[in-house]
């Protein structure tokens, strides 16, 4: 089965940085919007670079000593995840682990500067060991510049090859993934499928609710209905406009399934999981949609009532 090097940058402009610190440094004692985490195990995670005080006073104080310039669409950190397919980390020690992760952050320790590095954190507490590597983009010259040290879509495809390469010199039974650049696809987030994950467990009950109701009890009902989706409604018209970003990724993906199940069909399942996980986003959404149908008119406008209370309030 392939093992795949992974490598991937998410730049972050006028967004506040703390909650992504508050995940990356493990600051809450439940994660009910992320079940993958085994707060048990978090004992386990440890830092390639510790962070110095919050994320914010590094990245502002960063930016300060450069004496850079900044705009509303300023790219002010990035957010780096680096880990392999699952199958690589079986039967690995938390020494070896620990080993890999290094050498992955020397990688980048080298190419960005130690100095820029806000925290780079190894989270083992996860279904797949990973690390977070976030750091403040500055160049030699001390501009903030994203788009310098990422580059454009060939030079990303760079830094997929020379990280491979470098991965691969200790670890030959590494493969390098197929690169979006080539593909015209969008990584679609991992928060997406843990989205679609929380939101169809909702929609369950949301769903027997709709089944159960009846002249005689439709007014208990309406109500215990509304309770639900006062809360379900927002997140998933929020769901529905994040993943319209993807949509290419997703478009190619469902055109590609019958080949996916051909391929599965042969004995290729492990090599199509991922592919196939994406296009299941679309059948999640799809029958949410179906739900939304179903709602009675009155209630649909009471929900929409309460929304547009909620934007005035704000």
């Amino acid at each position: 089965m392939p093992k795949y090097a992974i490598l991937r940058f998410e730049k972050h402009k006028g967004h506040p940085a703390a909650p992504l610190e508050a995940h990356h440094e493990r600051q809450k004692e439940k994660y009910a919007s992320n079940p993958d985490i085994d707060t048990d195990k978090s004992k386990y995670n440890f830092h390639i670079v510790k962070p110095q005080g919050r994320y914010y006073h590094f990245i502002k104080k960063r930016i300060e000593e450069a004496g850079c310039r900044t705009r509303k669409d300023s790219t002010r950190f990035v957010d780096t995840l680096i880990t392999a397919s699952p199958e690589f980390f079986k039967g690995k020690s938390i020494k070896e682990t620990r080993e890999f992760f290094q050498r992955a952050g020397d990688f980048l320790i080298d190419r960005i500067g130690r100095e820029n590095i806000i925290s780079a954190v190894v989270h083992m507490d996860e279904k797949t060991p990973h690390l977070h590597l976030t750091f403040v983009p500055l160049t030699e010259d001390n501009r903030l510049c994203a788009k310098e040290i990422l580059g454009n879509r060939a030079n990303l495809t760079k830094w997929q090859d020379d990280f491979y390469a470098y991965m691969a010199q200790k670890y030959p039974d590494l493969e390098r993934g197929e690169s979006a650049s080539m593909t015209g696809r969008k990584h679609i987030p991992t928060r997406l499928f843990k989205q679609a994950v929380h939101l169809s467990k909702q929609a369950v009950r949301i769903e027997t609710l709709l089944d159960e109701m009846n002249p005689f009890n439709s007014g208990k009902k309406k109500e215990e209905l509304l309770v639900l989706l006062k809360k379900w409604f927002p997140q998933m018209e929020n769901f529905s406009t994040q993943l319209k970003k993807y949509q290419i990724t997703i478009d190619d993906l469902l055109e590609e399934n019958s080949k996916l199940e051909a391929r599965a069909k042969a004995g290729e399942s492990g090599k199509m999981k991922d592919a196939l996980e994406r296009k299941k986003l679309e059948s999640e959404l799809h029958s949410m949609k179906q739900i939304m149908s179903r709602i009675p008119p009155e209630i649909m406008e009471a929900l929409r009532q309460d929304a547009r209370h909620q934007t005035k309030d704000r």
